[in-house]
C-alpha cells in the first residue's frame, strides 16, 4: 500500500455524508422491513411481541445497507474513505506484530525499521485526518526513535509504500 496525500476537508465531508446516509438508510430499511414482516406474519393478537420481526427487519436492513456500501466502495466519492479504511486495516495488521517487530528494529533489521517507519507515517496521516491530536506527540517521539535507530545503522527511511507480505517475516 502506498501513502497518498488526501485533502482533510474532502475526506471529513465525504465521511460525514456516508456515515449519515448509512445510518439514515439503515434506520429506514430496518423500520420498513420490520413493519412489513409484522404485517405479513403477525397473528394480530393484542399484546403479542413483535421483537423477532423487528430484529429480522434490523438484520435485513443492515445486510442491505452493508451490501450497498460495499458495492460503492470503488466509486470516486469513496476514494478517500476507502483508502483510510484500507490503511487502518494495514495498521491493525502491523499493530498485532509490533511486539515482535520493534525489538528487531532496535537491532537494525531493515525490514523491521521500514515497517515501523511506514506504521508511524501512516498513523500520523490517519491521526491528522481524524483530528486525533492527543497522541500525536507520543507518535512523533516514537517515530523519531525509529529514525534515529535507522541513522545509527546508516539506513535511509523515506518509505511511502509498504507490502503486507513483509509482515510474514515476523
Amino acid at each position: 500500500m502506498t501513502l497518498i496525500d488526501i485533502d482533510k476537508d474532502t475526506y471529513r465531508k465525504h465521511l460525514n455524508v456516508v456515515i449519515i446516509s448509512f445510518v439514515f438508510g439503515f434506520a429506514i430499511l430496518s423500520l420498513l422491513f420490520g413493519q412489513v414482516l409484522i404485517s405479513a406474519f403477525s397473528s394480530g393478537f393484542e399484546g403479542e411481541s413483535h421483537f423477532r420481526f423487528n430484529l429480522m427487519g434490523v438484520v435485513i436492513g443492515l445486510a442491505i445497507s452493508s451490501f450497498t456500501l460495499s458495492r460503492f466502495r470503488n466509486h470516486a466519492y469513496f476514494k478517500e474513505i476507502y483508502y483510510v479504511w484500507q490503511l487502518k486495516q494495514l495498521q491493525n495488521a502491523i499493530y498485532r506484530k509490533v511486539a515482535k517487530i520493534k525489538p528487531q528494529a532496535m537491532e537494525g533489521n531493515i525490514d523491521a525499521l521500514q515497517t515501523m517507519d511506514f506504521y508511524y507515517r501512516s498513523l500520523a496521516q490517519v491521526y491528522t485526518l481524524d483530528n486525533n491530536t492527543l497522541t500525536m506527540n507520543e507518535l512523533v517521539k516514537n517515530h523519531q526513535i525509529i529514525k534515529d535507530k535507522a541513522q545509527e545503522f546508516q539506513m535511509t527511511l523515506a518509505q511511502t509504500s509498504f507490502d503486507k507480505k513483509v509482515l510474514s517475516n515476523f
